[in-house]
């Protein structure tokens, strides 16, 4: 009785408290916080659809005889942003979104280029299947970027969710925003956009290059012309490269590849890459004007210098500017040379002096050859000096002719450039001077010219031992307008008395006991 009484006491001690919600409904905020729900939902779906582009968004289209990467880009400004590197950047105010479009040019497409060149009458209809393409490129970015978006915030939200039905109204929502963003970009469309481009990079100067784009659209018939000379020429380039001769090196030899003049021609990182790997090369000579006007911009032109395959060893020439030096002198596989510096690279000890002059800046007066003999007596007393301290130097580098001749007598080999063409000569004292041409064929400039400039680039073989010039190859591609490539084979005379130079086609039956073999040139690659 007793027991029962007491369990009919109300109990006076402190109230059970109320189970707590599950832990998914606090992190969704729970009915009662819809507004944050909302706010958490969105983070989420914004931040799996950016996700989603960047790892997703992606497509290569190609344009006419191009090869290109398109892709959506959140952005608060809109517009489009067209990439040609290592050029710059082109930019249109083409929409007013919080959505980009990137397209990046990759390559120019030799097959496709090759063609146009094989069929001239293609270029009358070449705007048409530009348009074509833009167009198919983007409607299949544009589904691209629905499926990009839509697993993004799919997956982001079933990571913090758990719940199908809440990843799935994230993905749902990812395709509202992506559609809204499309039709505001509709919209706020402007096809006039592309008459006043902002240029950046490299590209600052193409409206003097190419002509600014009001005359483009106004003279079209102009324009494709000068458009099917640029892609004939830089087509045929292609070719001309890739009918290099295939070459084996005499292993007793240290090869050096003399270049010069580049003027921001960026192909010619590909045809050194070639002559490097043919030639196996053990030391790249750069005797300046790698730039073209000096500038900060143009910087990121030289980061292949890294990647060549062999060491690269720079002087400055007067397009090339202190800043130009410093980010050189900055990069992997990098040697800079200035005010007679010397330096031990793949066994050969080579000394240079910059170039004292810097023509782009018109605030300054040139000073002419006095003050390159001036550069040049530097470089003499580092020479003296090395050869007092029993320490020889094998090679000198100057960019302009004027400054390298004060080396004469106290090096037997020194290497120049800045006129732009081929020059081999013995100095009073002895000492050989080889002056290279341009090996960017005058630079971008080249691609308009109706006879563009020869690429021109030398291959130095010296003795392992005594470091002493045993032979050279002058390679010449017979300019961006011309398809052929030519090797000649030339002999020291003290290796040869009275040899005169042999071409490579037929191969000179014999070279000295230390010098390499003259490579084999196929009859369709190379011309007298």
């Amino acid at each position: 009785m007793a027991r029962a009484a007491r369990s009919r006491t109300p109990h006076t001690g402190t109230p059970k408290a109320p189970p707590l919600p599950p832990l998914r409904t606090r992190l969704d905020g729970g009915p009662h916080r819809p507004v944050h729900s909302a706010l958490g939902l969105m983070a989420v779906t914004v931040l799996g659809a950016w996700l989603g582009l960047l790892l997703l968004g992606t497509l290569r289209v190609p344009v006419g005889p191009m090869d290109t990467a398109m892709a959506l880009r959140p952005s608060l400004a809109g517009g489009t942003r067209i990439n040609v590197s290592p050029l710059g950047d082109l930019e249109l105010r083409s929409h007013h979104a919080p959505i980009r479009l990137d397209v990046d040019v990759d390559r120019l497409d030799p097959a496709r280029s090759q063609a146009l060149v094989d069929h001239p009458e293609r270029f009358a209809g070449l705007q048409a299947e530009v348009t074509r393409d833009v167009t198919r490129g983007a409607l299949g970015l544009a589904l691209h970027s629905c499926v990009a978006v839509v697993s993004g915030a799919t997956a982001l939200g079933l990571a913090v969710y758990r719940r199908p039905r809440r990843a799935l109204a994230a993905g749902g929502l990812a395709l509202t925003v992506l559609a809204a963003c499309a039709g505001t970009a509709y919209a706020t469309w402007n096809p006039q956009s592309v008459l006043e481009p902002k240029f950046s990079g490299l590209l600052s100067s193409a409206p003097s290059v190419v002509g600014n784009a009001r005359n483009i659209v106004s003279e079209f018939d102009v324009y494709q012309k000068e458009l099917a000379r640029l892609v004939t020429n830089v087509t045929k380039l292609y070719d001309a490269t890739s009918t290099l001769p295939a070459y084996q090196p005499d292993p007793t030899t240290l090869r050096v590849l003399h270049v010069s003049d580049i003027h921001l021609n960026p192909a010619s990182w590909q045809i050194i890459a070639s002559l490097v790997k043919q030639y196996r090369i053990n030391v790249i000579v750069d005797t300046g004007d790698t730039m073209d006007h000096g500038s900060a911009a143009e910087n990121h032109f030289l980061d292949p210098v890294s990647t060549l395959g062999a060491p690269y060893v720079w002087v400055r020439g007067n397009h090339d500017s202190r800043t130009t030096q410093k980010y050189l002198a900055g990069r992997k596989h990098v040697t800079v040379l200035d005010n007679g510096r010397v330096a031990r690279v793949a066994g050969v000890r080579i000394a240079g002096v910059g170039d004292p002059q810097f023509t782009p800046d018109r605030s300054v007066v040139a000073a002419g050859d006095p003050a390159e003999r001036t550069a040049g007596g530097r470089l003499a007393d580092a020479l003296r000096t090395e050869r007092l301290a029993g320490t020889p130097v094998d090679i000198a580098l100057a960019h302009n002719p004027a400054a390298a001749t004060e080396a004469d007598g106290l090096v037997p080999l020194t290497l120049a450039g800045h006129v732009h063409h081929r020059e081999n000569t013995t100095l009073p004292q002895g000492t050989r001077l080889m002056v290279e041409g341009s090996t960017g064929g005058g630079g971008l400039r080249a691609v308009q010219n109706d006879k563009p400039a020869p690429v021109q680039a030398s291959v130095l073989y010296l003795d392992r031992r005594t470091k002493r010039l045993q032979a050279w190859d002058e390679i010449t591609l017979g300019g961006l307008g011309l398809s052929r490539a030519e090797v000649s084979r030339h002999l020291p005379r003290e290796n040869q008395p009275g040899a005169t130079p042999a071409r490579s086609r037929p191969p000179h039956p014999s070279g000295p006991a230390s010098g390499p073999a003259s490579p084999p040139v196929s009859p369709s690659s190379s011309r007298p």
